[in-house]
């Protein structure tokens, strides 16, 4: 009989046939999914965010639903309303799109501020209350939401104190020359496995769903991985530099204006131990908190304007972060 950990090999494995050039993002998805947490996307049009929930949807147990976010959206529009029966005279909640397991809230910034808050309440508190009654949402519950980077006109910024509701916030960027290519090849074949009426090339064999038993066990093993103490001393010095930024620098210091919450240590804690369960390691290394510090971190931070003006990024920050917290 398989492992859990052989299973999430085998997803994985079956996501990057679909999804070509993307292991980033792929990554991500499954620790957010193991560490029962939502993530934020942010790339340009193309990239396969879309494809990647999507397909990820497929190979789960569960519904995915996406929502493509407007000005004219509103709030009902995702968590559903009540519907008045003319032949009793009563009312029925017809339940919305945020009653599916997986979500793709598409541009989530094109919404003004009240729809971003219906969804970012259903994400925190897992439950919408419409009148005096509360239903709770399916289990799993995941929201991929998506940002364009390009066009920022007539949109609807994220409040930074939101922003800190997702447990990831993840760049993706364009595919190299040769990846583009297996793109292309892949895309060909699935068009002409469409107009012969052929479901599309998978390139593995048929990979039973995973179900929600299976998920649920995923995730109890993946909070019994090993955090050394020095290890997560070092997790907490990095996310308590954030705060205390002087300690390490007079740049830091000039470059924050607010540091990240307790709410980064935990979501660095979880990420940190799901990321080593996927590599089939029991024990967390310095390279998993390291690597996940930029998705972790890079939404959480408030620059200053003086790091505005010289141009400097989230990801320097960090980066600076890195270099400058010793490794135990």
């Amino acid at each position: 009989m398989e492992s859990i950990q052989q299973r999430f090999s085998e997803l994985s494995t079956n996501l990057e046939h679909q999804v070509i050039g993307q292991p980033q993002l792929i990554e991500c998805l499954l620790i957010a999914l193991l560490a029962d947490g939502h993530l934020l996307v942010e790339g340009a049009p193309g990239l396969a965010k879309t494809r990647a929930i999507r397909q990820l949807g497929e190979l789960l147990e569960g519904s995915f639903h996406r929502v493509q976010f407007t000005p004219d959206l509103l709030p009902a529009d995702l968590t559903g309303t009540e519907v008045f029966r003319p032949r009793d005279g009563s009312f029925v909640f017809q339940r919305g799109p945020l009653f599916h397991n997986l979500i793709l809230a598409d541009e989530i910034n094109r919404a003004p501020a009240k729809v971003q808050s219906a969804l970012l309440e259903a994400m925190a508190e897992r439950q919408i209350t419409v009148g005096q009654t509360s239903y709770p949402l399916a289990e799993p519950f995941l929201v991929m939401a998506t940002q364009n980077p390009i066009e920022q006109e007539g949109t609807y910024p994220l409040p930074e104190a939101q922003l800190d509701r997702f447990l990831l916030h993840v760049f993706i960027d364009y595919p190299k020359a040769e990846v583009e290519r297996q793109i292309l090849t892949l895309a060909r074949h699935e068009a002409g496995a469409a107009l012969n009426g052929l479901p599309g090339p998978t390139g593995q064999a048929a990979f039973q769903p995973l179900s929600g038993a299976e998920l649920r066990q995923a995730r109890r093993e993946v909070l019994t991985i090993h955090l050394a103490e020095n290890l997560e001393e070092y997790l907490l010095q990095l996310v308590l530099a954030t705060r205390d930024a002087q300690r390490w620098g007079e740049d830091l210091a000039n470059w924050l204006t607010y540091g990240a919450s307790p709410r980064a240590s935990i979501a660095l804690d979880r990420c940190a131990r799901a990321r080593a369960w996927l590599k089939g390691r029991d024990y967390v290394i310095p390279e998993d908190i390291q690597q996940l510090a930029f998705s972790v971190l890079r939404h959480r931070l408030l620059l200053s304007y003086e790091a505005e003006a010289e141009g400097v990024s989230a990801e320097r920050v960090i980066s600076e972060l890195l270099a400058r917290v010793p490794v135990p």
